[in-house]
């Protein structure tokens, strides 16, 4: 059923499906033990960076990370790399595919979402699954900069879902040339109901958890806190969709979860995507339910889909359990590089 999906969405322009497709590794088949095994091989960073902060337009600042200098180079694309929920420069599949691009000669960036990385930011709002404002804000600052060099972005998860998000809203007006989105919840109702189910209730539980910390330090702001929902109310933080109906909802301007999810979901926008993009999915991914992945039928002619039996979220760990191979660091840049000499219209 994949093999049919990846036939129907692959236009005559993209390159062909990975010459080395995704095959577990021996002893981390399993779902779970995909998506969390990264998190414990790899659980210290590695690539030093330098952060620069920016202010925007309506008095927040965001972090932008890099390994090395920026330059401007219309041989040298840059790679803005979209973290997932409460992730960071510091997070390993960022440490993993800053260090597989830099060794293919890219230039990488890395965005931090408002209020993460450890550093509060200054509003009330902070960032949500639907919130392209801002890196296509970024992309902006980035090409005043550098005007020649052509932009790139990868997205893992929720920063997957923003890109393909801001790829659809843009449509041919995108500043970017190609991009990638890895293990994205591109329809949040659906990742909603999944992430109440089983064994992922216990990522849920992590994850409010870790965003719970971040709103406290947020919160010893007193002006901020009276602007923010109370963070004493257990039951705002006892699953995702009440959070997001007493949290994200009512600081980013939705009149509740129900329109959130709606209105933040990128499934619905796949097919206005104009520029060659890559959706990487697994059919194992606790996180996101199998209603969300989409067909071909359901993309753009741009988009090319390259979906797994297994994988896991963020996971696609292939080789074997004593010699790990991390296949999102060699399939990423193998689609990258193929659009390198693209340059945007």
């Amino acid at each position: 059923m994949a093999a049919l999906k990846e036939k129907a969405a692959m236009p005559s322009h993209l390159p062909p499906k990975s010459s080395q497709p995704f095959e577990p590794a021996l002893g981390l088949a399993n779902c779970h033990l995909q998506t969390i095994f990264p998190r414990y091989h790899r659980p210290r960073p590695w690539i030093r960076t330098q952060c620069q902060w920016l202010k925007t337009p309506d008095g927040d600042r965001l972090a932008v990370h890099t390994p090395v200098a920026l330059r401007d180079d219309a041989d040298t694309p840059l790679v803005l790399i979209l973290h997932g929920l409460e992730g960071s420069v510091e997070s390993p599949y960022v440490q993993g595919i800053m260090e597989s691009l830099l060794g293919q000669g890219l230039q990488v960036a890395v965005m931090h979402f408002r209020g993460c990385g450890g550093v509060p930011n200054l509003l009330p709002r902070a960032y949500h699954s639907g919130d392209s404002g801002d890196p296509r804000w970024l992309a902006g600052q980035l090409r005043e900069r550098y005007p020649n060099t052509p932009l790139m972005a990868v997205g893992y998860s929720l920063g997957g879902n923003v890109l393909l998000k801001w790829l659809g809203e843009d449509g041919v007006d995108s500043p970017l040339v190609a991009a990638v989105s890895v293990s994205a919840p591109l329809d949040l109702h659906a990742s909603s109901r999944r992430m109440g189910q089983g064994f992922s209730r216990v990522y849920q539980r992590h994850l409010l958890k870790s965003l719970q910390h971040s709103l406290r330090s947020k919160a010893r702001d007193p002006d901020l806190a009276r602007q923010m929902p109370r963070l004493d109310e257990a039951r705002y933080f006892s699953n995702f969709r009440n959070f997001d109906d007493h949290f994200t909802a009512p600081l980013h301007g939705f009149s509740g979860v129900d329109d959130y999810y709606t209105r933040a979901s990128s499934k619905p926008l796949l097919k206005d995507i104009c520029r060659p993009t890559l959706i990487i999915h697994a059919e194992d991914d606790p996180f996101v339910c199998n209603s969300a992945i989409p067909s071909g039928e359901e993309v753009g002619k741009s988009v090319m889909l390259d979906i797994s039996k297994r994988g896991g979220h963020v996971g696609f760990i292939s080789g074997s359990l004593w010699r790990p191979r991390y296949w999102l660091e060699s399939r990423i840049p193998e689609f990258l590089l193929e659009h390198r000499s693209i340059r945007r219209a």
